[in-house]
């Protein structure tokens, strides 16, 4: 398992997203198609673009399933990158869309915690809204396949050990747990209206 250097360095990884962008997880059960909007929440749609870009969510387990709830991942399979993300937080984006099935989430530890784990709803978790958790993104393609993820698990894998060990605790202890195997952005800002943008090249 490879690991970009860049990764280790959290700090350094702040490019701006484009303000709509696709990203596409080939996972062990099937492909997954997301769609980020980056103005339902800025600073996560541009953390989540840095990480994909690098290759963080590469051979990350769905460790965390809970049917009707939410689908959880966003732990690195490598312990190194791990703690060097582990206080990388973000401020929190002000809620704009609600946690409706199919979006996609950060998951936090209270106020401005924000680092690189994610969720998808399963269900209508609208009461999720008021706690400030706010939606940047929506499963286009693949809901089938989010639904079909090993749930077996439930909330037994250990976030600690995920975060202190990596993959080869997952794989030790949870062989049948499902994970992407890799993450692309497929498709940068397009204008989907068929109207010429507004912004003209400029020399």
């Amino acid at each position: 398992m490879t690991t970009d250097p860049a990764l280790l360095r959290p700090a350094t990884l702040t490019a701006k997203a484009p303000d709509v962008y696709e990203v596409k997880f080939t996972t062990t059960k099937g492909d997954i198609v997301i769609q980020v909007t980056r103005s339902w929440a800025p600073i996560g749609a541009d953390r989540f673009y840095n990480l994909v870009k690098h290759g963080f969510y590469n051979n990350a387990a769905f460790f965390r399933i809970v049917p009707g709830f939410i689908v959880q991942f966003g732990l690195s399979g490598d312990p190194a990158v791990n703690r060097a993300w582990k206080n990388a937080n973000i401020k929190d984006d002000p809620v704009t869309q609600s946690n409706k099935p199919g979006t996609l989430t950060f998951a936090t530890a209270g106020p401005n915690t924000r680092t690189t784990q994610l969720f998808i709803n399963l269900g209508n978790n609208g009461p999720l809204d008021g706690q400030g958790f706010a939606p940047f993104a929506q499963v286009t393609t693949g809901m089938d396949v989010v639904q079909k993820l090993y749930s077996g698990y439930g909330e037994r894998p250990d976030q600690g050990s995920i975060t202190n060990e990596g993959k080869p605790y997952l794989d030790k202890n949870f062989p049948n747990i499902d994970r992407i195997q890799s993450a692309a952005i497929t498709a940068p800002a397009t204008t989907h209206t068929g109207a010429p943008s507004s912004a003209a090249p400029k020399h």
